[in-house]
């Protein structure tokens, strides 16, 4: 984080007189990274609660505590009192992010969103300084640590931004003001908390919310939702593929090779280009091309984009391919969903097998359609021949 003005930090949550305003190093939710003129943001989690560290925060020097209550040992006038933590992060993010001016990129959906991200850092590191989302921190608390770590060297921005309820990715976008979005899928992740589809593609088209007129918003042509959903006026749809031809950037000629995959991307606006990505699956070739036609669509060099696709590296344990002792093991046990099992046993018939195997978590949050989920997954495991 870049020194900033605790006026202007703070804009919107304490007015300050001049006779207070001083320079802000960085903003901390772990008592144990409280540093001399910090913003230390309580929290009330599971196990600890933040404001039980305030006065230990005034002791080490910090600037200033926000905190949802009035705490014993942190005077008035270093005290910023809200209604809640998380937006009080949100509106010192979009304070912050509001002195830079980097393209962000803005990444959401039911699954596919952290390696849509790492595709587009794959392809946006090739043109610039690019800071990312760092694994999957993308609430009310890891979206504005990321836009923290901006600064006047970043030139490119890719924000991953996830929601449990209707309205969180409306307060990250306006926070964060994409210049580019992107909406992987609408899937059935959260339909316990939402209760429809419907419900998911209204918190996912959120993200349109912060984008300026006439900005790009990337959208999956194939998924059963999107290409029927009422988009704001004010975004220009970019619309991805594979198996409908009407999409402005699909691919063809697929093919898997040990763990790549070689494709064509058709562009309708600038011809063919051949690419190749160092993972498989099918979802992962739109995650792919979302991210190709992101830069594109922002006046970017399709062929360099095309390029560096090959970049991309996996994180966590997302469909990475580890091989011992004979033995092939797709690592995928970020999340359990329905989307994301689809996924991977699609990835797994990729790879040929003597025997299939697969050790799979509990899909949850899942409501009344638990039971009929649950028997959709067994005859994808069925059909992916697994015989254990």
């Amino acid at each position: 984080m870049e020194k900033i003005s605790a006026r202007v930090l703070l804009a919107g949550l304490k007015d300050l007189p001049k006779s207070q305003d001083c320079e802000i190093t960085t903003v901390v939710t772990d008592s144990r990274k409280i540093l001399p003129g910090c913003v230390f943001v309580c929290f009330c989690g599971a196990r600890v609660d933040g404001h039980d560290f305030a006065a230990q925060a005034i002791e080490h020097e910090a600037a200033f505590v926000i905190a949802e209550h009035a705490v014993e040992g942190v005077p008035a006038e270093r005290l910023v009192m809200v209604d809640s933590s998380l937006r009080a992060m949100v509106q010192m993010a979009a304070n912050y992010r509001n002195q830079f001016s980097p393209v962000v990129v803005g990444v959401t959906g039911s699954v596919g969103k952290t390696t849509t991200k790492e595709f587009c850092y794959a392809v946006f590191s090739a043109f610039g300084e690019t800071l990312k989302t760092e694994g999957n921190q993308n609430n009310e608390i890891g979206m504005p640590n990321t836009v923290f770590r901006m600064g006047e060297q970043t030139q490119y921005a890719v924000l991953e931004m996830g929601m449990s309820d209707l309205g969180e990715i409306s307060r990250l976008s306006r926070a964060a003001r994409p210049s580019v979005g992107i909406i992987t899928c609408i899937g059935v992740s959260h339909l316990e908390h939402l209760g429809s589809r419907e419900n998911i593609l209204k918190a996912k088209l959120e993200l349109c919310e912060g984008m300026s007129d006439g900005a790009p918003l990337i959208l999956n042509a194939d998924d059963e939702y999107l290409p029927h959903a009422q988009l704001p006026a004010h975004v220009v749809p970019v619309w991805v593929g594979i198996e409908n031809e009407t999409a402005d950037v699909r691919a063809k000629q697929i093919e898997t090779k040990e763990n790549r995959t070689i494709f064509t991307i058709v562009d309708k606006k600038h011809g063919e280009i051949k690419t190749a990505i160092p993972t498989i699956g099918k979802h992962n070739i739109y995650n792919a091309l979302s991210a190709y036609a992101a830069a594109v669509s922002l006046g970017l060099s399709p062929a360099r984009a095309a390029a560096a696709l090959e970049r991309y590296q996996t994180t966590g344990m997302r469909q990475k391919l580890v091989r011992h002792n004979g033995v092939t093991i797709i690592e995928d046990c970020y999340n359990a969903s329905p989307d994301s099992m689809r996924a991977a046993f699609s990835a797994m018939c990729e790879l040929n097998a003597v025997r299939r195997c697969a050790l799979v978590g509990d899909m949850l949050e899942l409501g009344d359609n638990s039971y009929q989920v649950n028997e959709q997954v067994a005859e994808l495991a069925e059909k992916a021949q697994v015989s254990l």
